[in-house]
């Protein structure tokens, strides 16, 4: 973890975390990735992450307690073994946090993991595999909503 790595605490989401997940979310996206078209408004998000999300994945939230105010500073969405979604708050990045999830999301799929992520986005790229991902398919982007070329990762625990 960084030297500035900043204490968070991991649960299970609830049904009322949907609208900070999908603020979270969004501004994530928006600042990891501004090329990235939109192809849904923010109330169509909304009801994504409340009736898609949620109730459909194993989702866990990183908080961050400072000051008695807590904020939340990330996500992790598993279904199975396919690492859905992992987003950190954009003021919170580099801090430890992605780790944190990402090793939860090992936790609970030990015996790997695969995800989807855009080929233009580095930083996700570079962050898989520092953390041990290999890189197994590389698509034009039919596969997608956004339209946006894509890289298939997986992650094995060694001797497996």
């Amino acid at each position: 973890m960084p030297s500035d790595s900043l204490p968070a605490v991991l649960r299970k989401a609830r049904a009322d975390d949907a609208e900070p997940l999908t603020r979270l979310f969004l501004a994530s996206r928006a600042a990891a990735m501004p090329y990235l078209a939109r192809v849904h408004s923010d109330e169509a998000t909304l009801a994504w992450m409340t009736h898609v999300v949620l109730p459909g994945t194993d989702v866990r939230v990183a908080e961050t307690h400072e000051g008695g105010d807590v904020r939340t500073a990330g996500f992790v969405s598993l279904d199975g073994s396919e690492l859905e979604h992992l987003y950190v708050d954009p003021g919170l990045r580099r801090r430890g946090i992605g780790s944190l999830l990402l090793a939860a999301a090992r936790e609970a799929a030990p015996d790997g993991l695969t995800l989807y992520t855009f080929q233009r986005n580095t930083a996700a790229r570079s962050f898989y595999e520092r953390h041990g991902f290999t890189a197994v398919a590389f698509d034009d982007g039919g596969r997608n909503e956004e339209r946006e070329p894509d890289v298939r990762y997986r992650w094995a625990p060694l001797g497996r």
